[in-house]
C-alpha cells in the first residue's frame, strides 16, 4: 500500500512539475499585447508555433501572397511570441515609408561583430545610427552615387567588352552558354574592379572561390530570415540557429579578403591615387581623426555585403529577363531594332546610350517587377505606432511582400504578363514623381532610407548586359518555350532550371581595348 502511494505521489509530482513548466514556457514565449489595442486582422494560427508553418514554405513569397489574397493586405502574424506585420498593399507600404521611415530603419539581424556575412559592421545589417549614416554617405559619394558611377564607367565598359569576348568565343566554338554563369562573371569582375582596382584571379581559383561563397551566402538567406524571426525566443533557451554555418562562410570570406587586402597594401604604389573604394576605406582605417573609426573587419564586412547584394541579385535578374524576351520574340525584335537604330552594329552598347534606349530600360524594369531579386523587405518597428488605423506594438517585425505588390491586379493591368510597354512613360529620371503617383506599387529595390543604395548601378549593369546579348547574338533554346518555374527554398528568386542556350554571332565587333 505504501509503495502504491509512493508511486502515485511521484506521478502527481511529475504532473505538477509539467504543469508548472508549461505555464513557465507559456509566459516565456507568449507575451501578449496589452488589452485594448486594436491589432490588425490575424488569420487562423496553430497552437504554440502560431504562423510559423507559413514561413517554412519553399516558396515563401508565394505562400504569403496567397495568405494576403485570402485574408487581406495587412495581417498580424505571430511566431511563438514574435509579432509580425505582413504588408501586401502598395498604399499601406507607402504609408509606412512616409510616416514611419525612421521607425522601421533597423533590420535587427541576429548576427554580431564576429560575423562578416550579414554583419552589423557592413551596410546591409548595420543598425540605423551614426555608423550606418557615415558608411552610406561614403558609399554614395565614392562608389554608388551618380558622379561616382560616371567616374567608374570606363571600368565597367572594359568588363562588358570581356563579357562580349567570352560569349563570342563560346559561339565560335559552338559551346552551350549558361547565362547566369557568364552574367555572374561580368557582375563580379565589375564589382571587384570598382572596389579594389583588379578582378579576382581566375588562374589561382580566387574568382571561383568568391563566386562560390556568394552562392553559399544566397543559400543561407532563407535560413537567416527564420533566424531573424526565431532569434529572441530561442535565445532565451540557449539555442542559436545556423550560427555554425554563418561562422564558416564568414571564416572563408575572411581568408579570401585578408589575402586581397594584404596584396593591395603591398602594391599600393601601383594603384590609382585614392580612386578605388579600397583606397578610400584603408585611408579611413589609418586616419586618427576620421569621422568614424573604420577597422579592417569593417572593410571586409562591407565588401561581403557588396559581393552578396550586388552579384547574385543582378546575375539572376539578367537570367530572368533573357528568359522572358526569348519567350517573347516580338519583344526581342523590338529591343534589337531600338538598339540597332541608336547604336548600330559597329560598336557595343555603352552606358551613355542607355538614356536613348527607353524600351531597353522598360524591359529591365518589367523584368524586375515580375522577378524581383529580393521579393521580401524585412524591417523592425522600433516603437509602437498606428498603421492603417491599427496599433502596431514595438519590436514587431515588418515583412513587406514586394512580389505580391508588384503583381497586384488592383495596381497593374494584366499583372502576370511581361509587358515592357507599361514602363515607357516612367523613366528613371522621374522616378520620385512616379513613386508618389504609383503609391509604391513598384518596389524592386525596397524604399525609404534603407532602400537599396545600389539601384542605379544595378540598372546600368543589367541594361548593358541585356543590350549586348540582344545586339550581338541570335539565341537558340531547346524546345519552344523556356521553363519559368522558380527554384524552391531561397529568398532570392532564381530559376529552377538554369538557362542554357546556344548562340550565333550576328556580327563581330572590333573592341576598343584590342
Amino acid at each position: 500500500m505504501g509503495a502504491i502511494m509512493n508511486v502515485d505521489f511521484q506521478n502527481c509530482l511529475i504532473l505538477i512539475l509539467l504543469c508548472l513548466l508549461s505555464l513557465l514556457c507559456y509566459s516565456f514565449f507568449f507575451k501578449k499585447p496589452k488589452d485594448g489595442f486594436n491589432l490588425p486582422p490575424s488569420p487562423p494560427s496553430l497552437p504554440i508555433i502560431g504562423h510559423l508553418h507559413l514561413l517554412l514554405s519553399l516558396l515563401m513569397h508565394r505562400s504569403l501572397e496567397k495568405l494576403s489574397s485570402k485574408y487581406g493586405p495587412l495581417l498580424y502574424l505571430r511566431v511563438f511570441n514574435v509579432p509580425i506585420l505582413l504588408v501586401s498593399s502598395s498604399s499601406i507600404a507607402y504609408e509606412i515609408f512616409k510616416s514611419q521611415d525612421v521607425n522601421v530603419s533597423s533590420r535587427n539581424f541576429p548576427t554580431n561583430e564576429g560575423f562578416l556575412i550579414f554583419s552589423p559592421l557592413g551596410i546591409v545589417s548595420a543598425p540605423y545610427g551614426d555608423y550606418w549614416k557615415f558608411i552610406k554617405k561614403l558609399m554614395v559619394t565614392k562608389f554608388l552615387g551618380p558622379q561616382a558611377l560616371e567616374r567608374s564607367q570606363g571600368v565597367r565598359a572594359k568588363e562588358v567588352e570581356r563579357f562580349y569576348s567570352n560569349l563570342l568565343d563560346k559561339a565560335l566554338k559552338k559551346e552551350t552558354v549558361e547565362i547566369a554563369e557568364e552574367a555572374m562573371k561580368l557582375v563580379n569582375n565589375s564589382l571587384c574592379k570598382m572596389i579594389m582596382g583588379r578582378s579576382c584571379s581566375e588562374e589561382d581559383g580566387e574568382a571561383e572561390r568568391v563566386r562560390g561563397l556568394v552562392n553559399k551566402s544566397d543559400a543561407l538567406t532563407k535560413k537567416l530570415f527564420l533566424a531573424i524571426i526565431l532569434h529572441k525566443p530561442l535565445k532565451k533557451i540557449g539555442i542559436s540557429l545556423f550560427e555554425k554555418e554563418l561562422m564558416e562562410v564568414s571564416r572563408q570570406f575572411d581568408e579570401v579578403l585578408e589575402k586581397i587586402i594584404v596584396e593591395y597594401e603591398e602594391k599600393a604604389e601601383e594603384h590609382h591615387q585614392g580612386t578605388d573604394m579600397m583606397d578610400v576605406l584603408l585611408e579611413a582605417c589609418r586616419a586618427e581623426n576620421a569621422e568614424y573609426k573604420v577597422t579592417r573587419n569593417h572593410i571586409k564586412a562591407l565588401f561581403v555585403d557588396l559581393f552578396i547584394a550586388g552579384t547574385d541579385t543582378s546575375t539572376h535578374t539578367i537570367e530572368w529577363i533573357m528568359a522572358e524576351i526569348m519567350n517573347n520574340s516580338c519583344i526581342f525584335e523590338r529591343l534589337r531594332e531600338e538598339i540597332d537604330s541608336v547604336v548600330g552594329n559597329t560598336r557595343l552598347v555603352q552606358e551613355t546610350d542607355l538614356p536613348n534606349l527607353p524600351y531597353l530600360q522598360a524591359t529591365v524594369k518589367e523584368g524586375l517587377r515580375l522577378h524581383p531579386s529580393s521579393p521580401i523587405v524585412i524591417r523592425t518597428f522600433e516603437e509602437g505606432c498606428k498603421i492603417g488605423g491599427f496599433y502596431i506594438p514595438e519590436k514587431t517585425r515588418l515583412v513587406i511582400n514586394g512580389y505580391a505588390i508588384m503583381r497586384d491586379p488592383n495596381n497593374w493591368e494584366d499583372p502576370l504578363e511581361f509587358k515592357p510597354e507599361r514602363f515607357l512613360d516612367s523613366s528613371r529620371s522621374s522616378q520620385k514623381d512616379a513613386i508618389k503617383e504609383e503609391v509604391l506599387r513598384y518596389i524592386a529595390f525596397g524604399s525609404g532610407r534603407r532602400g537599396c543604395p545600389g539601384a542605379n548601378l544595378a540598372y546600368v549593369s543589367v541594361e548593358t548586359a541585356i543590350g549586348v546579348m540582344v545586339q550581338c547574338f541570335d539565341w537558340k533554346i531547346k524546345g519552344d518555350k523556356i521553363n519559368m518555374n522558380e527554384a524552391a527554398g531561397k529568398i532570392t528568386i532564381t530559376m529552377a532550371n538554369p538557362l542554357k542556350c546556344s548562340l550565333v554571332p550576328r556580327t563581330q565587333i572590333s573592341l576598343s581595348s584590342k
